[in-house]
Formats: C-alpha cells, sequence, structure tokens
C-alpha cells in the first residue's frame, strides 16, 4: 500500500484554457434545446469559469439529452446521485 496523497482540488481555482476548450466539446449535446442553454451559459460565463463550476457541468453532461433537458426546464430537481454543490450552482447558472 502506498502513503501518497494527493491535494483535494482547488474548486475556486480559475478553469485554464486547455481545460474550457475540452469542457466545452463536452458539452456539445444532441437535443437544440440543449445546445441551446450550453451556447447561453458559455456566452455569459466561460471567462469566470471554475474548476468547480467545470466539475459540475461535467456531471450534468453525464445524463441523458432529455434528463438535462428536465433540469434546465425546472420539470424536475437533480436526483442524489447528481445533486452535488458543485451541480446546484451551475443548473442556476445555466437556467438563468
Amino acid at each position: 500500500m502506498s502513503d501518497v496523497t494527493f491535494p483535494a482540488p482547488d474548486f475556486g481555482a480559475p478553469l485554464g484554457e486547455r481545460d474550457l476548450s475540452k469542457l466545452k466539446w463536452r458539452c456539445r449535446r444532441g437535443l437544440l434545446e440543449n445546445d441551446l442553454f450550453i451556447e447561453r451559459f458559455f456566452t455569459r460565463h466561460e471567462s469566470g469559469l471554475t474548476v468547480g463550476q467545470a466539475q459540475g457541468l461535467n456531471e450534468l453532461m453525464d445524463l441523458s439529452d432529455n434528463d438535462l433537458l428536465d433540469l434546465l426546464l425546472r420539470r424536475k430537481e437533480p436526483s442524489d446521485a447528481v445533486n452535488t454543490i458543485q451541480v446546484q450552482e451551475v443548473l442556476a447558472m445555466l437556467r438563468v
């Protein structure tokens, strides 16, 4: 067994340019409605995104297109599996 420990990520740190580019690519969706929400999100927030917000957005991108749209349109709230502080923060930003 190894005693190597890794530092916890700094969720408040600004997201780097390369990571932002990867995140944008990951956020491409099959439903136009989701793409419109995400495009507006990046237009408003990309210059100030943090590592934590990127993590929350990544967690949302694991959802199916229909489940994501239901969250964006407030038809439902995040389930326990994706109900993290980061997801809640990004979801609020997406819904504005």
